[in-house]
């Protein structure tokens, strides 16, 4: 399937400043950018590095004053839905080198917070069972709230407000898996169903081999995710971290699912 992407940011700098941008999508071999454009409206220095894992890339941009944007893709998806119930856990003495470093502590998932909770709900299952089971509590016994959290907010704080947006679900998720074994990252993404539209932030999980997509929140299925990025945690993977002080001045993002023509399929 295909979807149309359009995010706009809208930024003032109190003095210059450098930024890191990573907004666009990724390609990789489920996901094709079939056309994309970034524009500026005023002239400003970008150089682009690979996203972490090699996922996606990164613009450094170096901001006089205003930052104004906006990034527009169409983007086919062609991602199997892969219910990830049965899929057992990748042994420890067969993950891959890079994929040991989703099972660590991160700046806003510390699994050592949460084990008495994996005791007391989660004993009895194992691999894709158990992620399973841990999205489906999550999305059972969390609200969902624009205002219950901050950019410094926590997994574990999270969860004993019960509340928070698709960033602490995501971390709440990781947490929990890394906590029982396995190894879990955040991924950055956009999403047709996301609601209210913005950068949505969701979960792969490291299972059978191969990492899988999962959703705490339930917006969004896996064949329709537009992955922009991964990393251990938000902190990784931000939209926008900037170095410097930049104002808010509008923000948005608009993502349609397209039919595909006779000519595109």
């Amino acid at each position: 399937m295909d979807y149309s992407l359009r995010a706009v940011l809208s930024y003032r700098a109190a003095q210059p400043c450098d930024a890191l941008l990573q907004i666009e999508a990724a390609t990789d071999p489920n996901q094709t950018i079939l056309n994309e454009s970034l524009t500026f409206a005023a002239a400003i220095a970008s150089q682009t590095i690979n996203g972490e894992g090699d996922i996606g890339i990164r613009r450094w941009l170096h901001i006089p004053q205003n930052l104004d944007c906006v990034y527009e893709a169409l983007v086919r998806v062609t991602r199997p839905q892969k219910p990830i119930a049965n899929l057992p856990a990748t042994a420890f003495s067969q993950l891959p080198g890079e994929v040991n470093t989703y099972l660590m502590p991160s700046r806003y998932c510390h699994p050592e917070q949460v084990l008495n909770l994996i005791e007391q709900q989660f004993s009895n299952l194992q691999g894709g069972s158990l992620i399973q089971a841990m999205s489906d509590w999550i999305f059972a016994n969390m609200t969902y709230d624009i205002t219950a959290s901050h950019a410094g907010t926590a997994a574990h704080e999270s969860l004993t407000a019960r509340s928070g947006v698709c960033r602490d679900f995501a971390h709440i998720l990781i947490t929990l898996a890394r906590g029982a074994g396995l190894p879990a990252r955040y991924v950055s993404a956009y999403g047709p169903a996301v609601s209210p539209q913005d950068f949505h932030a969701l979960v792969e999980v490291f299972l059978d081999g191969a990492w899988h997509l999962v959703d705490p929140t339930g917006m969004t299925k896996p064949d329709e995710v537009i992955r922009i990025g991964v990393g251990r945690d938000a902190a990784d993977v931000s939209f926008l971290t900037s170095y410097g002080f930049l104002e808010l001045k509008n923000q948005s993002v608009a993502v349609h699912q397209r039919p595909q023509t006779s000519a595109q399929q």
